[in-house]
């Protein structure tokens, strides 16, 4: 994969422990979101050791009745496996549990190599066995379109989620709304950061 490169992102990789600058948005009543834009500096350092480092997968999922490949690569992190796949990622969970008062047990990595990669509209799974969970997305790459809606439908709103941007969804968020990464004409690369609370 080809990811073409900034300045901004050719540091030692390292985040803001104070969040200066993090918005919150209120998507209703009873969901929210915060986004931070380039939270992470060094992103395409971080990029580059996970696209090397990680074990990715390939799986297979159900889509229009049949079992084909799912459109992105994957990878998991518990601490069972032992120590963050790197250093900043382990200070990063250290300070989201810190704010967001949950303790996140484990990353999910999804990297979309091109603008054919995507996922459908969804909201996380473990919205069935957590009441409300946390869910932090760290973007590393380039920015890709990351949209939400109501569940079920209706009109959408549009994140550019990349370049060490920090965007987190609350509240009520993963049972009243779906998010999405369309497919787009062309893209160079992404590795969306998932933290998680009582996923697995």
């Amino acid at each position: 994969m080809y990811l073409q490169g900034s300045l901004l992102g050719l540091g030692e990789p390292a985040v803001d422990p104070a969040f200066a600058g993090i918005r919150r948005i209120a998507l209703d009543d009873s969901c929210w979101l915060d986004h931070l834009p380039g939270w992470l500096s060094g992103d395409e350092v971080l990029f580059d050791h996970l696209h090397e480092e990680l074990g990715w997968n390939h799986r297979t999922v159900t889509m229009y009745d049949r079992r084909l490949p799912e459109p992105r690569l994957t990878s998991w992190w518990t601490p069972a496996e032992g120590p963050e796949p790197h250093p900043v990622l382990a200070e990063i969970r250290s300070l989201l549990s810190a704010r967001y008062g949950e303790t996140f047990d484990s990353i999910g990595f999804n990297c979309y190599r091109d603008g054919a990669d995507s996922v459908a509209w969804h909201g996380d799974r473990h919205r069935h066995t957590i009441d409300n969970p946390v869910v932090v997305i760290l973007s590393v790459g380039a920015r890709r379109p990351f949209r939400l809606r109501p569940r079920g439908g209706g009109r959408s709103r549009s994140f550019e989620l990349g370049r060490g941007d920090l965007f987190v969804m609350g509240g009520a968020c993963q049972h009243d709304w779906e998010h999405t990464v369309p497919k787009v004409r062309s893209a160079e690369p992404r590795i969306s950061i998932t933290y998680r609370h009582g996923a697995r």
